[in-house]
């Protein structure tokens, strides 16, 4: 796979990392070992969880691989993630310095190291000031806890507000945002990743295949039954079956993603994987296998470039459709103008 640096810093990331949400729920722990053995065999090195993913568990069980395997765990640039409840009390949520201290010290134990290579801040936190959290996080890098830090789920003001007070207060800077972005979900488009390139931040896409929708497992007009996410849960989350299939828009990406896999020879995955991470400022793409035969054929994206048709193709025909003002053509023109005057 392709190496680039984890955003503005000098550690080297594969440009797809194993998202271990589906850890401990989704796929048992001989099945997350077997995903993650498959991964490294196919060069990767990025490995992304969360101290909330099935509670804990995934860190758990991604912490006794890397002890089985201490070879790869050498190569392993590990990601992890606090915010959200860990417990029912007032301060076993958020990104207060001291729910921070307390899930760090979690994470590290569970995960089995006494360094997390980057630690993300999961969502915003409107409770506790931004300079408490960047105070933290700049101690955490400080201590030797962490080497690098970023965000998750953050709009466009929060990225600029957070960059700058740690720019002025001489604390470490973030490096990276993970934000949900595919084909079908492009709004990060209309303001979030300009302040990333400001802030000089690279991107980690996370649901880089719309929970699903752009492998073309989901039929018009068909209520999705079986295992598979939206089989076992219609309703679930931004992917939600009657919400999507309702827009025209989504068969028309789905359907230009499968005539490009045709004609390619590859899968409509591959495809939708391929444009991801050839997006401006994207720094590793996040993949969510459940099995490793999906794992499998995500990887396969490794190996696809697509051609400057095929990109301006599936990006043309995914266009988000903001209003006029401020996204909009009208705004947007607004924000530029020609070196030599006039409209």
């Amino acid at each position: 796979m392709d190496y680039r640096k984890l955003g503005p810093s000098g550690t080297i990331v594969t440009a797809y990392c194993l998202g271990t949400m589906t850890f401990g729920a989704e796929s048992d722990e001989a099945t997350s070992h077997k995903l993650l053995d498959d991964y490294f065999a196919w060069g990767g090195n990025f490995i992304d969880t969360a101290d909330v993913y099935s509670a804990g568990v995934s860190e758990e069980i991604t912490g006794r691989w890397l002890k089985a395997r201490p070879t790869e765990a050498k190569q392993a640039v590990i990601a992890t993630k606090g915010r959200f409840p860990m417990g029912d009390g007032p301060n076993d949520i958020g990104l207060s310095r001291k729910h921070l201290h307390a899930a760090l010290n979690a994470s590290l134990k569970r995960l089995g190291v006494d360094h997390i290579d980057l630690y993300q801040m999961h969502a915003w936190d409107a409770l506790t000031p931004i300079e408490e959290t960047l105070r933290f996080l700049d101690d955490a890098v400080s201590a030797g806890k962490i080497g690098y830090y970023g965000f998750s789920n953050y709009v466009g003001w929060h990225i600029a507000k957070a960059s700058e007070i740690a720019k002025a207060q001489g604390y470490t800077r973030p490096v990276t945002l993970q934000p949900q972005y595919n084909l079908l979900m492009r709004d990060i488009e209309l303001e979030i990743v300009a302040a990333c390139q400001d802030a000089g931040m690279g991107l980690l896409p996370w649901s880089p295949l719309g929970g699903g929708w752009l492998t073309g497992k989901y039929k018009r007009d068909q209520m999705p039954t079986g295992a598979t996410r939206l089989g076992e849960n219609p309703k679930r989350g931004g992917e939600a079956y009657e919400a999507r299939n309702a827009q025209e828009r989504t068969w028309d990406i789905i359907a230009t993603v499968e005539e490009i896999a045709r004609a390619r020879g590859v899968s409509m995955a591959q495809v939708a994987l391929a444009w991801v991470a050839a997006r401006p400022a994207v720094t590793s793409v996040i993949l969510g296998a459940r099995t490793t035969e999906q794992l499998a054929d995500n990887l396969g994206a490794a190996k696809l470039t697509l051609s400057d048709e095929e990109t301006q193709r599936l990006t043309d025909i995914s266009a988000p459709t903001p209003g006029q003002y401020p996204y909009g053509v009208n705004g947007t023109n607004q924000r530029h103008r020609k070196m030599e005057g006039g409209r």
